[in-house]
């Protein structure tokens, strides 16, 4: 079965037009992934729900066990992701309100797991566009479908939080012609690529990080709210995207990792093979690895 994966907050599982059928607590190799996912269906289609931070928001940037909710979801059956983020604009034209359908990310986190691989077993993952483009141009359709304000493209340049950027950080970024800035994506975007997931971002603006100093720095309080208003926007947008989106079997993320494994298969460690092998356990069969 082909699921749909939805990573993102409660304003998603939360829509009318969701029918949440079970939760399922998983346990992977790599621990606990953030919470229960929820399995249901949303335009006719069946979706796989993950909240990034937890119920409730209790979950930190750098605390997500991002390895084990990619997993989890890759466990289901998901082989499609949508990814829902709050964002600091950092260009003038990116209006607090507006979508961003990121295209490239630049990492700036410092303390994180982002590989399923080592432990005696090495891959290189083709990462050169990180977002699946099938996926991405559905999200663009669908934002303009509703006339929703929309940016085609852009950088998402993450960085390690929990706090927000200082004044010359964000201007250090500005200077990147980065687009929005976020806490959470990269990762997310890494892994799925690992796990042959094809992986897309929806970023929702909520402020103008502290670069914009006529708008005063970022707080909780400003992100707060204009998520809130944001939310309906996601919503529509993944409702119409989700309609509208089959999966394909030959899209190039499902393949990621045919050649990307540089290994002898012989020195493999087999509790490694054992541990990895709903990532790439069809290349093991196939002789491949």
């Amino acid at each position: 079965m082909s699921l749909i994966g939805i990573i993102g907050g409660s304003g998603l599982y939360q829509m009318k037009d969701v029918t949440i059928r079970e939760e399922k607590w998983i346990d992977t190799p790599f621990g606990k992934p953030s919470d229960a996912v929820m399995l249901g269906t949303l335009a006719g289609k069946e979706v796989a729900f993950l909240p990034r931070h937890g119920r409730g928001h209790r979950i930190l940037p750098h605390e997500i066990n991002f390895r084990a909710n990619i997993y989890a979801l890759k466990s289901l059956g998901v082989s499609q992701i949508i990814s829902v983020s709050a964002v600091g604009s950092m260009k003038e034209a990116i209006h607090p309100g507006h979508l961003v359908l990121v295209d490239q990310f630049i990492d700036r986190t410092k303390n994180r797991v982002d590989t399923f691989f080592g432990n005696g077993i090495a891959a290189h993952v083709s990462f050169a566009d990180p977002i699946c483009e099938r996926i991405r141009k559905q999200l663009v359709q669908a934002t303009k479908s509703h006339g929703i304000t929309a940016h085609d493209g852009g950088t998402y340049v993450c960085i390690e939080g929990p706090m927000f950027s200082s004044r010359a950080e964000s201007r250090v970024y500005r200077s990147w012609d980065v687009d929005v800035i976020g806490m959470t994506n990269y990762q997310e975007a890494k892994l799925a690529r690992e796990a042959e997931i094809c992986y897309a971002t929806i970023a929702l603006s909520t402020d103008y990080d502290c670069w914009h100093e006529e708008e005063g720095p970022v707080d909780v309080a400003m992100v707060v709210k204009t998520m809130q208003e944001n939310v309906e926007k996601a919503q529509k947008t993944i409702t119409t995207a989700i309609a509208h989106l089959t999966d394909e079997p030959s899209c190039p993320c499902h393949g990621a990792l045919k050649f990307a494994v540089m290994t002898d298969p012989k020195v493999i460690p087999q509790e490694t093979k054992e541990k990895l092998n709903l990532i790439m356990g069809k290349y093991f069969k196939q002789g491949v690895l």
